[in-house]
Formats: structure tokens, sequence, C-alpha cells
């Protein structure tokens, strides 16, 4: 019995869809990136991606890591105060210190969050709990969880988290 035309076109074009795919990777999902690169992709963090970029950190959290960075939203860095955003922009070394706050030399997904306290890369501490399935880093809620990276995980917060002031 001879095969319908219409089949074997739809076999043909299936095959040829399907070359096309695998020859252009959509078969594998794609592979986790730097923390730095995740916060370059993902829209609501372009802010913080320029401060990085402001602040020379790429290369830092390109690295081996790993890290957990709780990576303040766009929206909560439009709520700091302008003079506030304006001085560390303007001061290498506050600026650096403002974002290695956010950042942890540790890789914690949300789950494996307890309420403690942890060592932030700028040797400041920070307050970590979590309630049922709310987690909070010192007065910041995380509004979006487990954004895996290769060298660790990203977690969106809602504030800016503000060092505390050296003496």
């Amino acid at each position: 019995m001879k095969t319908p035309a219409i089949f074997s076109l739809t076999r043909r074009a299936l095959g040829a869809a399907f070359l096309a795919g695998a020859a252009c990777g959509f078969a594998g999902a794609a592979e986790p990136v730097s923390v730095s690169k995740t916060i370059a992709a993902e829209a609501s963090l372009s802010t913080l991606n320029s401060l990085i970029i402001a602040a020379d950190l790429q290369d830092a959290l390109d690295g081996a890591g790993p890290f957990t960075v709780f990576a303040p939203s766009n929206d909560a860095l439009k709520a700091l105060p302008a003079a506030v955003l304006n001085d560390v922009s303007k001061d290498p070394a506050k600026l650096k210190n403002l974002l290695t706050f956010h950042v942890v030399p540790a890789a914690a997904m949300a789950k494996d969050v307890k309420n403690s306290n942890v060592k932030a890369l700028n040797g400041d501490t920070l307050a970590l709990s979590k309630a049922g399935e709310f987690v909070t880093v010192e007065n910041a809620m995380v509004i979006k969880a487990d954004i895996a990276a290769s060298n660790g995980v990203v977690h969106i917060i809602d504030t800016v988290l503000i060092p505390p002031v050296k003496k």
C-alpha cells in the first residue's frame, strides 16, 4: 500500500524541523551561566547590572563561587532616595561595599535557608530568616527565589540592603 502524499510531506517537514532544531541546540535545556550573566539576563535587574558594571564586579561574580546574590530589583533601587544612589554611584569603594553586602560566598537555595546570620562578601553580617515559604534577608523579602547559575544562585529582593556604617 502506498503512503498518501500528505503523510509523506508531513514526515519530511517534521524531520526537517527536528534536524533544524537539533542543529540550533533546542534539544537540551539552557545551561546555567554565572551569577553575573544571570543578573544581566534578568530584565528586572537591569539597574543592578549597571551598578555591577560600574563597580567592576562582573569578573568576581563570574568566578568559581559559589555565590548567593540577594539582588535588589529595579523597583527596589528606584525606591532608594536619589541622594543615596548618587552618593554610592560616585564613590567606587562605597558602591562595591553596598553591592558586596548583597552577596554571600556560599550557594543557598530558598529551601535551605535557616534563621541565622551569615557573612556577606564585604565582611558584614546579614540576618536570614524563613517562615514557611517566605524568605527574608535583613528587612528585604525575597520576591523571586532560586534563579540557578553555574556558580551559585540569585534571589530577587524587594529592598536594597544598606550595610552598617563602619567606624
